[in-house]
C-alpha cells in the first residue's frame, strides 16, 4: 500500500498541534486559535467531479442551478457514468451546459466507464498516480485533482501551490506583504509535511469560518 494511504484515518487535534508547535509556531498558534480540524469526506466520486467541471468559471449561483438540473436528468437526481453516456447533447444542453463542459463530462464519464478510473482503487493509489489519472481527463486541471484528494479521499498530505486561497491564507498568518510564489508555498509545505492539507485547511478557515466542503 502507498504511504499516501495511510493517511487516511485524521489523527488527534493533540498530535497535530504538537507537530505544529515543533515545526511552524505561527500556524500551531492559528489551530489553537481555529479549533479543531474537521475534513468533510465526499465519497460520491463520480457526482464531484461532474459538479467540478459544471463550477468551472462560472459564478457560485450559476454553478448550483445548472448542477441541480443537471441532477434531474438522471434517476434519483443521482448522475452516474453509464447513465450520462446515454444523455443527447440536446438534453444536456438543455439544463444550460456548454458545448465544451458537455465534452468534457462525457469524458470523464467514459473514463469511468472503461475504468480508466476505479473508484476501488483509488484508496490504494498514491497521491500522483490519482492526479495522473485524473488530469487525463478532459477538462480536469490538478488543482481539481488535489481538491479530489482533500475532500472526496481525505488525503493529509496535499499542497495545492497554485490554490488562491492558499496564497491569502498563508499571506494573513505570516503577515506577507504580497501573495507568496509557488516556491515559497512549498518551503512551508516542508515545514508542514506530512500534514500539508491540515495546514492548507487552517489557511482557509483563517480566511473563512465555515467549514470548508467541496
Amino acid at each position: 500500500m502507498p504511504d499516501d494511504a495511510r493517511f487516511i484515518s485524521i489523527p488527534s487535534h493533540k498530535k497535530l498541534t504538537s507537530h505544529f508547535h515543533a515545526k511552524d509556531p505561527i500556524m500551531a498558534q492559528a489551530i489553537e486559535g481555529i479549533g479543531l480540524f474537521k475534513l468533510q469526506r465526499n465519497k460520491n466520486y463520480f457526482q464531484t467531479l461532474c459538479k467540478a467541471i459544471i463550477s468551472q468559471q462560472i459564478s457560485t449561483k450559476a454553478a448550483e442551478t445548472i448542477h441541480g438540473r443537471f441532477c434531474a436528468l438522471f434517476p434519483g437526481r443521482k448522475p452516474n457514468s453509464t447513465a450520462l453516456q446515454k444523455l443527447s447533447e440536446e438534453e444536456m444542453r438543455s439544463v444550460g451546459l456548454s458545448r465544451q463542459k458537455i465534452v468534457y463530462l462525457k469524458d470523464l464519464s467514459l473514463h469511468f466507464e472503461n475504468k480508466t478510473i476505479r473508484p476501488h482503487r483509488l484508496f490504494h493509489q498514491s497521491n500522483d498516480e490519482i492526479i495522473q489519472c485524473l488530469i487525463a481527463v478532459k477538462g480536469i486541471g490538478r488543482w481539481t485533482a488535489e481538491m479530489f484528494l482533500i475532500f472526496s479521499l481525505n488525503r493529509l498530505d496535499v499542497l495545492p501551490v497554485d490554490d488562491l486561497g492558499l496564497q491569502k491564507g498563508i499571506m494573513k498568518l505570516y503577515s506577507l506583504p504580497e501573495l507568496p510564489t509557488r516556491k515559497e508555498i512549498q518551503k512551508f509545505g516542508e515545514r508542514w509535511e506530512p500534514f500539508q492539507t491540515v495546514a492548507v485547511w487552517y489557511c482557509w478557515r483563517s480566511l473563512d469560518a465555515n467549514i470548508i466542503s467541496y
